[in-house]
């Protein structure tokens, strides 16, 4: 590693996650031995899949209800995120509203705010302790071109309903009184989001949903889903509904290849900061996000570090996804050079960690919901980066649907979206590597002094159809 980013002696790269370095990573239990019935089974046990087990066994304790996972339960982005429990879509209010109408959207992102709650109701109702904090989420501006972004958003956010109470412009007074960004010119903050420890919401899951009878097999590679089977190489699993709820690691399923880019998000953690933190603020434990295109978020730990991430390398050429979490010596200067510059007392601390993960995304970059009464096959996932509050929402949605439910879940815009795959190879590569390289140039533009958005990141965005 190079010596521009100092290190702690005990730094570590990959190994899955921090989250996961500060509890141990879990042994896996037992594989699938045998073919076997179930009334449903579900491939992939991280947040959505475990939402999804939680909620049809607290509707039908005698359903018998089966989890497939390939490495151990929460080893993927369950594990692995930024730990934001955040009421943002996945996607654009006006792509929802072009199919439903308006009043759906806005719907949608109403019961989105609520599931914040839901998730920090279940986890004090059945004593899951993740470090929860719900102070909300801070973006700042740290130009001029990101703060004309910053009132833009915050103007379309009141056109799509957003009141006073779920956001607001600070003033510069309220703003350093709350965590002190160098070069900051403005910010909102909003009371919809919470801190989270992610690994610990997911182990607390897999341990509620093993105690209400749900079967979790792993290192239980699924090789292939068809119609009322989950086919494995140690037996195949039959039942009425198969849900796909593997997100970034769709593209491993070969019929399901280029359904969902796995995008590559990288992180690091600094050492605890101690005295650092005076220099800083942050009481209140909200998350942190910029304007930027090649954005940051952050969160203050509960330990007192700051976890602080980014893009990276954002994919690998065929939809590859990465094993153990490993991150590129270039991904880590980069993401220190942006904590760095936002708290310069930082440059006396050093990394304790970096690790990287993969998320969904669809060609139109908005979450689905989908359930097949005919083959009883269905997915949920596609979050963009908004999976741990969304994954929870999937749950109970599914639920509904497997169940047939007749209830709001079960109707919100999101449910049954078609959108077609993603280009085959090398343009999905290119046009990915062409994005996030214009948006780097961009924000370097914008970071010169120019007053406006470049019209680079406008170009990377007609390109990937965000």
């Amino acid at each position: 590693m190079s010596t521009r980013v100092p290190l702690a002696g005990d730094f570590v790269n990959g190994d899955v996650s921090f989250w996961y370095r500060s509890l141990g990573i879990p042994t896996a239990g037992e594989p699938l031995a045998s073919d076997r019935d179930a009334d449903v089974v579900i491939v992939g046990a991280g947040y959505t899949g475990l939402w999804t087990a939680y909620y049809l066994k607290k509707a039908s304790p005698s359903l018998r209800v089966v989890v497939l996972e390939k490495e151990f339960a929460g080893y993927g982005a369950s594990g692995r995120n930024g730990g934001w429990l955040v009421g943002e879509l996945a996607g654009t209010p006006e792509r929802y509203a072009r199919t439903h109408g308006v009043d759906a959207a806005k719907r949608l992102q109403r019961i989105m705010f609520d599931t914040i709650d839901e998730v920090i109701a279940v986890a004090g109702d059945e004593g899951i302790d993740a470090d929860i904090v719900k102070g909300g989420v801070t973006t700042v501006a740290t130009n001029a071109a990101q703060d004309r972004r910053l009132h833009q958003l915050l103007a379309h956010e009141r056109h799509w309903g957003w009141t006073e109470e779920d956001v607001r412009l600070l003033d510069a007074a309220e703003r350093e009184s709350r965590l002190r960004v160098d070069g900051a010119v403005n910010a909102i903050w909003s009371p919809h989001c919470a801190r989270i420890q992610p690994a610990k919401l997911v182990r607390g899951l897999a341990r509620t949903v093993r105690e209400l009878g749900v079967e979790i097999f792993e290192h239980t590679p699924v090789t292939e889903i068809v119609p009322r089977e989950a086919r494995t190489p140690y037996g195949t699993v039959r039942a009425d509904y198969i849900i796909r709820a593997t997100e970034g690691f769709t593209s491993e399923l070969k019929q399901y290849h280029r359904a969902w880019l796995p995008m590559n998000s990288s992180m690091i953690v600094t050492e605890p900061l101690g005295d650092l933190w005076d220099a800083i603020g942050w009481e209140g434990c909200e998350l942190l996000g910029d304007m930027a295109h090649y954005y940051m978020y952050a969160q203050r730990t509960a330990d007192g570090r700051i976890a602080f991430g980014g893009r990276g390398k954002p994919y690998l050429y065929g939809s590859r996804v990465d094993d153990r979490g490993h991150t590129h010596e270039w991904t880590v200067e980069a993401l220190w050079e942006l904590l760095t510059g936002m708290f310069p007392a930082l440059r006396a601390s050093r990394v304790a960690h970096a690790w990287s993960g993969v998320l969904g995304v669809p060609r139109d970059w908005c979450a689905t919901v989908h359930v097949d009464p005919v083959t009883g096959v269905g997915w949920a996932g596609g979050y963009t980066g908004h999976g741990v509050t969304t994954a929870n929402l999937a749950g109970r949605t599914l639920r509904d649907l497997i169940l047939r439910e007749d209830t709001e879940l079960a109707t919100l815009p999101w449910v049954d979206r078609k959108v077609r795959g993603w280009e085959v190879e090398p343009l999905r590569w290119i046009g990915v590597h062409t994005m996030y390289d214009l948006y780097r140039r961009a924000d370097a533009r914008e970071k010169a002094g120019l007053g406006r958005t470049s019209v680079l990141a406008r170009v990377a965005d007609t390109i990937t159809g965000r």
